[in-house]
């Protein structure tokens, strides 16, 4: 029936999936899905199921050794997705309980124990209604198992290597406690107003958050290229209550440096601090029905004021006599600056007032601004109403 999906035999990720709510679509959709089935994995094989309207995709993570013991991690929601893949990632799922933790704990072993399955592997199921289907299962840990290493403390990393040494399992389904809540995102070089579309360049400046847990594969100067995933890192936040977690990402996100190409960073804060995620409400049609794509837009004047003055200092700091940059016999110094921003050109002129005092004008705006104090890379700038540490 429809709604259908069309999804490749050979892989996930989201690539060959197609979905179809009109059968005159449907030859198109099989053909489309097949090539690029064909291209990503070897293989054109596809399977078509009946397709869930805005479920939940939550997991579980379970644990299988050589000796026929399988026990179950608990659950990671997963349902915050674009492009039908995972960009947050949280452990426990706000909307299961204790009794369906349970249930789907169990058919989850049930199903590894079924295959004679051993090492780790991930069990996925589309929730809706109280009720669970079965939809895959992934031989593998997962991209997001840091949320279920936070919540269990354990290293699954060295649980997997450990059973497929074939050693027996360490713990027992009883020995497992889930302690607290864990919540990651997803750092990507991608443009979430140009349909998440991949950003390619060099990432210039890489300041990754303290305080939470950081896995990343990059470094001021690494070149993001076509040839792989635009993942640049995973941001794990844990605390002893979802919105403590929640907290703490936000925080971490908005602490996250990551400068030479654009990234998913705003586009992630704005999720967790939606009110439907901050209510665990969010299933999987959450980031199509609230957020739409934005068109090009100049951030607010005092960003771009900022950035003039940003651009005067570095200039300045390569003079022999920096300090006399800003000096004109003739009176006030006045720079101008051109501001990239997209395939835009945002112009921008700065007046140097006197005693750390600027005004800097862009797109009709004029802004009084003041450098309270700087370093070789960070700025902090005073306005009427508003401080900016800028790095």
């Amino acid at each position: 029936g429809l709604p259908l999906m069309i999804k490749a035999a050979a892989g996930g990720g989201g690539r060959g999936m197609r979905r179809v709510d009109d059968l005159a679509a449907l030859p198109a959709a099989l053909a489309s899905a097949r090539s690029e089935a064909l291209s990503a994995f070897g293989s054109g094989e596809l399977i078509l199921e009946y397709a869930l309207t805005a479920p939940r995709h939550v997991e579980v993570q379970v644990f299988a050794d050589a000796q026929g013991n399988v026990i179950h991690l608990g659950e990671r929601d997963c349902s915050i997705q674009r492009r039908h893949q995972k960009v947050i990632e949280e452990a426990p799922s706000p909307a299961v309980s204790p009794e369906l933790r349970a249930r789907m704990g169990e058919a989850a072993v049930r199903a590894a124990k079924a295959i004679g399955y051993v090492g780790a592997g991930t069990i996925e199921f589309l929730l809706a209604e109280g009720d669970f289907v079965f939809m895959e299962m992934n031989t593998r840990l997962q991209v997001e198992h840091p949320v279920t290493e936070l919540v269990t403390g354990l290293d699954l990393v060295d649980l997997q290597l450990r059973v497929a040494a074939g050693e027996p399992l360490p713990l027992s389904q009883a020995d497992v406690r889930l302690d607290g809540h864990a919540i990651e995102a997803r750092l990507y070089a991608e443009n979430p107003d140009a349909g998440f579309l991949p950003q390619t360049g060099t990432l210039l400046r890489w300041q990754p958050p303290a305080g939470v847990r950081v896995d990343a594969g990059v470094d001021a100067g690494t070149e993001i290229t076509s040839h792989y995933d635009p993942l640049l890192a995973k941001i794990v936040a844990h605390g002893a209550t979802r919105d403590e977690a929640r907290q703490k990402l936000i925080a971490a996100l908005r602490d996250t440096t990551a400068l030479g190409v654009t990234t998913n960073k705003a586009f992630l804060v704005g999720c967790l601090e939606h009110p439907e995620f901050f209510a665990g409400r969010a299933a999987t049609d959450f980031i199509a029905a609230h957020f739409a794509p934005q068109a090009d837009a100049d951030p607010r004047s005092e960003l771009l004021a900022a950035a003039a003055l940003v651009f005067a200092q570095t200039s300045a700091a390569r003079l022999p006599q920096p300090e006399l940059a800003f000096w004109r016999s003739s009176g006030a110094a006045t720079m101008h600056f051109t501001l990239g921003l997209g395939n835009r050109a945002v112009p921008l002129r700065l007046i140097f007032v006197g005693d750390k005092c600027f005004e800097a004008e862009a797109n009709g705006v004029t802004n009084a601004l003041e450098l309270i104090d700087c370093t070789t890379d960070s700025w902090r700038i005073a306005f009427a109403n508003l401080h900016l540490a800028v790095r």
